[in-house]
């Protein structure tokens, strides 16, 4: 793997977990600016606190080495997460810059940094 991959890798992947391990503790401690950004889209408030918790944990996932498998549904939830956040706001008809560039930041991030990501964290297939 060449060294450019490698610090591409490590740089998404620094910036995905400090924003998901961020929004998340923020979503579990129900703060304030996170229950303007969900409850307006028509989720109950009890929603940032399964959505934070799970936010935490794949960080945990993501992070330590090993759990190849859970890393990929890490990844996965990530992904539908922070896509399902975009397209709840476009839908409601939030086109507000800040609602809509942290969950595309964070897209790009979760994209780069599972694409980039070294061969010993990666699931290999058996076939």
């Amino acid at each position: 793997m060449n060294k450019g991959k490698i610090v591409a890798y490590w740089i998404a992947t620094a910036l995905l977990s400090f924003g998901m391990l961020g929004s998340g503790v923020a979503q579990v401690l129900h703060v304030q600016q996170m229950k303007d950004l969900v409850v307006p889209l028509g989720y109950p408030e009890y929603f940032l606190s399964i959505i934070g918790v799970w936010k935490i944990l794949g960080v945990i996932a993501i992070l330590l080495p090993g759990l190849k498998l859970l890393k990929e549904w890490a990844y996965a939830g990530f992904f539908f997460v922070m896509t399902g956040a975009l397209v709840s706001h476009l839908a409601m008809g939030d086109y507000d810059m800040k609602a809509i560039m942290g969950p595309v930041m964070q897209t790009l991030f979760i994209i780069l940094s599972w694409y980039c990501r070294p061969a010993n964290r990666k699931v290999v297939s058996g076939n």
